[in-house]
């Protein structure tokens, strides 16, 4: 361990805590309705499994029962092309009825004795000491491999358990709280996305009623609402090429189309925007609310439409050039779109409902950043038993 534990904490080898397992081998051949499996793209930056986006596998001839995972085990990524994902863990919890079991490029954990309470050890598996230490094994700032053997001879401390529980019970604490407002925000972005589709989809906007539908290229569409093209309304100026290494310390989001990339010093674009992949992960749609910066594989958006409105409707248009030969968005393709710009006094009222969902949201989300922040800073300290754990409060429920 890299720091000294309190006089009353003893070092122990994991192997005497706990049991190991590899994941299942499994194909494209066996993918199909039948059990989810937890995989390496499933872990990224996440403390816990997200059940409902699991791919799902026949488990016919693959699966045994002592493949299903348990509430309180902890899965590590043991192999994978991204370095930075080994050593990676999650922890199992709340289980769905269904059975969930894990792929032969994880390692479960699972422990076999009432001296250890997995919570704890699933934040210290997360924490700068096990990291390190982990790293040390590999010979290399990222261990290439995890295998059983080096979570076996693995050194973790053995705190009392009484104090094992209060620390994980600080930090849950602040997991509990991020996980409450990721579903109240998944379920703000669903209402905006659903007023969206429901007055600019199916024309049932407020005072539809009284309004009469006319014929144009697109169908029948309500009066006074006008067919343009994309390129009339929007213009996406392409993003400026900065290599990893050429991006400064600072705190401006950095663009590519997968998302945030990074940061940099200096922005491009005042937030809010809109920005759209040219490359990669070609159409898809990113929202920033502060000024930021989008690399060459990704355009950004100008317009005098509501934003909100063009982000929606941009999310449902269909940018795919499939005739390239390397599938991308072709500006002057996406310009020839048809866009419907409805009624002036109808687009206010819809970015002012929507603009107030997506401020909660994104009220929340700022909420979620400080959570991560506090609770990074002190989840090392308690780990290592620099903090008295019978000193510290539990974070308080946040309303907005």
């Amino acid at each position: 361990m890299t720091s000294a534990s309190p006089h009353d904490w003893t070092t122990v080898e994991l192997g005497t805590l706990a049991e190991f397992r590899n994941g299942i081998n499994y194909n494209k051949s066996n993918f199909g309705k039948g059990i989810p499996v937890i995989s390496v793209k499933d872990f990224w930056e996440r403390s816990f499994p997200q059940y409902e986006t699991l791919e799902e596998i026949d488990p016919k001839g693959v699966v045994r029962p002592d493949h299903l995972l348990m509430n309180d085990d902890i899965l590590f990524v043991r192999s994978n092309g991204n370095r930075e994902l080994i050593g990676r863990s999650l922890f199992i919890r709340n289980l769905p009825r269904k059975p969930v079991t894990h792929s032969a490029f994880t390692i479960r954990v699972r422990f076999t004795t009432p001296k250890a309470d997995a919570r704890y050890y699933s934040y210290l598996f997360r924490s700068p000491i096990i990291r390190q230490v982990l790293s040390a094994q590999g010979n290399g700032a990222n261990i290439s491999n995890l295998n059983q053997d080096i979570l076996t001879r693995l050194k973790v401390y053995l705190p009392p358990l009484p104090i094992q529980r209060r620390i994980a019970s600080i930090l849950s604490a602040y997991d509990d709280l991020i996980e409450n407002n990721t579903r109240r925000i998944a379920i703000l972005e669903e209402m905006a996305r659903r007023l969206y589709e429901e007055w600019f989809v199916r024309f049932r906007f407020p005072g539809h009623e009284g309004v009469p539908m006319v014929e144009s290229e697109l169908g029948l569409v309500p009066e006074g609402w006008w067919v343009r093209l994309l390129g009339d309304e929007i213009e996406l100026p392409y993003g400026k090429a900065l290599k990893a290494e050429n991006r400064s310390a600072g705190d401006v989001p950095v663009y590519g189309s997968s998302g945030v990339v990074g940061y940099h010093s200096t922005s491009l674009v005042p937030g809010p925007g809109i920005i759209v992949g040219r490359k990669g992960n070609v159409g898809s749609v990113h929202w920033c609310d502060v000024p930021f910066f989008p690399i060459d594989t990704v355009f950004y958006v100008k317009t005098a439409l509501p934003l909100h409105f063009v982000y929606f409707n941009l999310q449902q248009q269909n940018f795919l050039n499939n005739d390239a030969a390397v599938p991308g968005l072709n500006r002057n393709q996406a310009y020839a779109l048809p866009l419907l710009v409805p009624d002036l006094d109808v687009l206010n009222r819809f970015e002012n409902l929507c603009g107030q969902l997506l401020g909660m949201a994104r009220l929340l989300s700022r909420k979620n950043a400080n959570l991560r922040t506090t609770r990074d800073l002190l989840l090392p300290k308690l780990i290592s038993g620099e903090l008295d754990v019978s000193t510290l409060p539990e974070p308080l429920a946040q309303t907005t």
